[in-house]
């Protein structure tokens, strides 16, 4: 009988010393071994980039959908359960199917050493290899030249979404050293779509794309997104397309919605199709943690009239994304309540969103033995010029004497996917799913 699938992930988990170890040759190994999934795929969009990955990635599913694709998708890090990272044919994995695949590569992989994302990539390529679709969108875990999911020989596409600092400990201390690791994605004679760019990180994207012979699809070279008079208008040589803006919030999902059109534009759809996906993309898509507004539930029950809102960004350009997308809403007092993993660049966070706050209450992360200490995100939060910061033990209390403290205001849980991850488990209304959460 074939074990639960958390019983099989804790498992895995001990199977490598280390939690991101960036090499290929685990990975072909156990491909090899289980018949060489990779290869047997839909036609595969693969996705990099500092930020907006998802957010990318989930409208070019819903514009995929509302044009009749069956779409397959990875990603990571999942939020509540595990079976979040992969989607079969517009579906989440079902526990049958899921521990199914991990029990297949964990017997393949022979107790031999493999780090947990990369015995869990090949699981979902080999579910994705004999599941019927019509197209597979793959996003990169960590970097991209070595990532697990850097294993397509001929992707239809590749994406580079913005490049920005964050890993530097795996991927180099700058922009440029950074966006070369991205860059690992591009193949030959594969068209890539890159999202807008510091200059630093686009002059490598080009020259590696050059180097390997890619053709290059830039954000204001090639095409262009912008909201004018409340709508988006995006343009490229084929003409231009007058949206709705994109459902969701912030206007740097402007740019990642203009990488999904883009993208869109090159997969010969049919025209009915390809207008009915690329208005989907921008109005049906749905990315949980990405400053969602949390409408129900247990913890939405505890702050009463105030607004409860979600976003699990995590690095300075996060940081900057999240201010430019508060400056946009309507006026409320605004509260954080935040906590991130010591492995992040909390100053720089934070920094930008101390003009739109009125203040801080800080966190730690509840069972994740990297997070901050509440004291020390306090800290940082005073040093970024937040004038009122508080510390509280834990999540609930720190809900409930905000919003007795300021009815009506807008809280906003940020700093971390696993602290947002702990909230939408602490949100629902009963069952207790999955608890495992990897880079």
């Amino acid at each position: 009988m074939t074990a639960t699938s958390d019983v099989i992930l804790r498992r895995m988990m001990s199977l490598h010393p280390k939690v991101i170890d960036l090499t290929h040759d685990r990975v072909w190994r156990l491909l090899e071994a289980v018949g060489d999934p990779q290869d047997r795929l839909p036609p595969v969009i693969h996705i990099a980039g500092t930020n907006g990955k998802g957010s990318t990635q989930a409208m070019i599913r819903a514009g995929l959908e509302a044009a009749g694709q069956r779409v397959h998708a990875y990603t990571s890090p999942h939020l509540a359960r595990f079976h979040e990272r992969i989607r079969l044919a517009g579906a989440l994995i079902s526990e049958e199917r899921l521990a199914e695949m991990l029990d297949r590569c964990e017997a393949a992989n022979g107790g031999v050493p493999i780090t947990y994302f990369e015995i869990t990539t090949v699981a979902a390529l080999l579910a994705m290899a004999e599941t019927p679709a019509d197209m597979t969108l793959l996003e990169v875990g960590l970097g991209g030249r070595l990532d697990a999911t850097n294993v397509i020989a001929r992707p239809r596409l590749t994406i580079i979404t913005p490049v920005d600092l964050d890993h530097q400990q795996y991927l180099g201390e700058t922009l440029a050293e950074i966006a070369g690791e991205k860059a690992g994605i591009l193949k030959r004679g594969v068209p890539c779509i890159v999202g807008p760019q510091h200059d630093a990180a686009l002059d490598v994207i080009e020259a590696r794309a050059a180097r390997v012979g890619a053709p290059l699809l830039v954000h204001g070279q090639h095409w262009h997104a912008a909201e004018e008079r409340g709508r988006l208008v995006f343009q490229d040589e084929t003409g231009l397309l007058d949206l709705p803006l994109p459902n969701l919030p912030g206007p740097h999902q402007i740019g990642n919605a203009g990488a999904a059109l883009a993208a869109l534009r090159q997969l010969d759809l049919p025209a009915p199709a390809l207008e009915a996906a690329c208005e989907a993309a921008v109005t049906r898509a749905h990315w949980p943690a990405r400053m969602e507004r949390l409408r129900s539930g247990p913890l939405v029950e505890i702050v009463g009239p105030c607004e409860l809102w979600l976003d699990g960004g995590h690095n300075p350009a996060a940081g900057r994304a999240l201010a430019a997308t508060l400056g946009r809403m309507p006026p409320r007092p605004t509260h954080l309540l935040c906590g991130m993993l010591r492995t992040k660049d909390i100053g720089g966070y934070l920094t930008p969103l101390a003009d739109h706050v009125r203040g801080l209450t800080a966190l730690a992360i509840p069972g994740e033995s990297a997070t901050l200490p509440a004291a020390e995100t306090a800290a940082a939060a005073r040093a970024a010029g937040i004038a009122q910061v508080d510390e509280a033990p834990d999540l609930r209390s720190a809900l409930a004497a905000i919003s007795g403290a300021h009815p009506g205001a807008r809280l906003l849980i940020c700093g971390s996917l696993y602290l947002a991850g702990h909230v939408l488990r602490e949100n629902m209304p009963s069952e207790a799913p999955s608890r495992i959460i990897s880079c």
